[in-house]
């Protein structure tokens, strides 16, 4: 009968029993992973995946911190649409076998075209902090960047990262004096670039951290009881593990927004970039730049570089997508300036469409963070093999071998939002 139905369906092509030989070849089995850590980032392929093992692994409140944003989260959500919204231009009959990464940045190299972005509070999202950034920033060939809200200090993440690239993320204080020490002790630990912060005068509403009711250190409730439960590993190394503190900062206590309004002057001004420019024998870079003019007057005064930067949709709601300003800077200060690129960056097709616009580099926050809560050290380096291989990936599909061959044309920018062609309606009409 077996034979019959054969022969009903396919007259015309010879059938035989299976040869338990063939059938054999075919049931290959996969030799289990016992390491538990491996088998799940080995599992990620993007870094949506490690954020999803990032949110089943880390207490609530410590997840939300570092995924959420400020207010109702629009300047994240529009400039994570901003890049899907990216149409690529292949070129055809290209060969690209070879695809080279690597580029020079502030006087230095890197392997690839994006470096680790300054993030407070580092080690409440999982104990390795940015010692596991640094370390692993540094087997990649990339920059790591401290932030002043560290919880790692200058010197220990020297000491992660004795020989890579260290960058520190400066924000000017009310009391100047901490951060003029910050500076000296950067210089003296041998980190080659500044990030002059500009865009904290105060906190952004960040309302996700106040319904958790986030504080630093972490308050224990009922509440973060009950989330821990399923949760006991994040729990363990962290009372089993140094006090979790600023390693830059001497107060630890209160919320997040606290915290920040009691540090950060909203007074900052050009005179304070000045005094910082006389202090710093390296490269400064100033960070949080969101529109045409500051872009090309800070161009003029001969800073190193600039950081097209809404601070990850963490302050100011609503402010511009810095991917979509991108070329408009890039027109008005040269395609020869030092304009680099963050927030929103989830794939390394982002970051190829950035370098094509003009940008000189990149910068990723969370999409690193989410890699440290997933695994730790291993987690991050994770991240940064997933981002190259979706950068090499990329650039292999669209036909060019080197940074340098990536052009504007092969970007187009769809997007959503169109601004009001008029806004200067006269209100008595």
């Amino acid at each position: 009968m077996w034979s019959d139905h054969m022969k009903e369906r396919s007259p015309m092509v010879q059938r035989q029993l299976p040869k338990v030989g063939e059938l054999l070849e075919l049931m290959q089995f996969k030799k289990p992973e016992l390491d538990a850590r491996k088998r799940r980032l080995d599992a990620a392929l993007t870094i949506a995946d490690l954020r999803t093992i990032a949110k089943r692994r880390t207490p609530k409140a410590a997840f939300d911190y570092t995924d959420g944003a400020a207010e109702g989260e629009l300047s994240l959500d529009r400039a994570r649409r901003a890049f899907e919204d990216v149409e690529f231009h292949p070129d055809i009959l290209r060969p690209a076998a070879d695809v080279d990464t690597s580029c020079q940045i502030l006087g230095g190299p890197s392997a690839l075209p994006f470096g680790i972005a300054p993030t407070g509070f580092t080690r409440l999202m999982q104990t390795e902090g940015e010692t596991a950034g640094a370390s692993a920033a540094a087997a990649a060939g990339i920059p790591f960047t401290l932030s002043t809200l560290g919880t790692t200090s200058i010197e220990g993440v020297k000491a992660a990262n004795p020989v890579g690239r260290n960058w520190f993320q400066l924000y000017v204080m009310k009391d100047r004096s901490i951060s003029y020490g910050l500076v000296e002790r950067a210089a003296k630990a041998g980190f080659d670039t500044l990030q002059f912060t500009v865009d904290t005068p105060i906190a952004g509403a960040r309302l996700r951290d106040k319904r958790n009711g986030f504080s630093i250190p972490p308050q224990l409730t009922v509440g973060t009881i009950v989330n821990a439960i399923p949760r006991p590993w994040w729990w363990i190394d962290f009372l089993t593990t140094p006090k979790l503190e600023f390693a830059s900062l001497s107060t630890t206590g209160g919320t997040v927004g606290e915290l920040l309004n009691a540090a950060m002057d909203p007074t900052i001004s050009y005179d304070d970039l000045d005094v910082i420019r006389g202090m710093w024998p390296g490269k400064i870079v100033v960070k949080g730049v969101q529109n045409v003019t500051d872009a090309a007057r800070l161009v003029d005064l001969g800073v190193d570089g600039i950081v097209l930067s809404n601070h990850g949709g963490r302050q100011l709601d609503r402010a511009p997508i810095p991917f979509h300003l991108l070329p408009k800077v890039v027109r008005e200060v040269g395609k020869d300036a030092t304009v680099m690129v963050d927030t929103g960056i989830m794939n390394g097709a982002d970051i190829v469409a950035s370098i094509a616009l003009g940008a000189k580099f990149t910068l990723i926050g969370r999409a690193y963070l989410y890699g440290l809560m997933a695994g730790g050290r291993q987690g991050v380096d994770r991240t940064i093999a997933i981002l190259r291989s979706e950068i090499e990936r990329t650039m292999t599909l669209l036909g060019v071998s080197s940074l340098d061959e990536l052009e504007p044309r092969h970007v187009t920018q769809l997007t959503r939002l169109v601004p009001v062609a008029d806004q200067a309606v006269d209100a008595r009409v």
